[in-house]
């Protein structure tokens, strides 16, 4: 896993201009099933690929915390939600709630997280590769790629698949 981690952001990379392009065909004329089509790889990848393995999304990039998540976590916490927010999160240019820091606070050095029954909308979903209306999240897909193994190979796998 570490050479697959050392290698995807150049990989990911070299391929972002291809990507770019398929993207914009696909967003032009999605298939008709993508989002069934989608669901198949992300499953096909999902059943070969172990996060606890990885958690490189974990371990570089922090989740946006929405209102509910802050609420929830803060219950599982017994904090109040500003409490929740004054030790673990702050605000980005974009105003959201992001985590003080990465690797993730909760991240474990098993790479088990502590708050994985009630981790934030962004991490239950991530790499958002089965996500409803897949074509619209090209850029962030795009992103995840130089981020996410798995997203990588399904983007690859996706290319195959869909000559578009």
């Amino acid at each position: 896993m570490k050479d697959i981690l050392k290698d995807l952001p150049k990989n990911a990379k070299d391929k972002q201009k291809e990507n770019k392009k398929f993207f914009a065909k696909l967003r032009k004329n999605p298939p008709r099933h993508l989002d069934l089509q989608m669901q198949e790889l992300h499953t096909e990848e999902f059943a070969q690929t172990n996060c606890l393995d990885c958690a490189n999304c974990c371990k570089t990039t922090g989740p946006l915390f929405t209102n509910r998540d802050i609420e929830r976590i803060s219950k599982h916490f017994k904090l109040k939600p500003g409490v929740f927010i004054d030790t673990y999160l702050r605000v980005d240019e974009d105003n959201d709630h992001v985590l003080q820091q990465v690797p993730c606070t909760f991240l474990g050095e098993d790479n088990y997280c502590s708050i994985y029954d009630v981790r934030p909308k962004a991490c239950r979903e991530y790499p958002h590769t089965d996500r409803k209306d897949f074509h619209k999240i090209s850029d962030l897909t795009i992103k995840n790629t130089a981020i996410c193994p798995a997203a990588y190979n399904i983007v690859e796998k996706m290319k195959l698949r869909m000559k578009v």
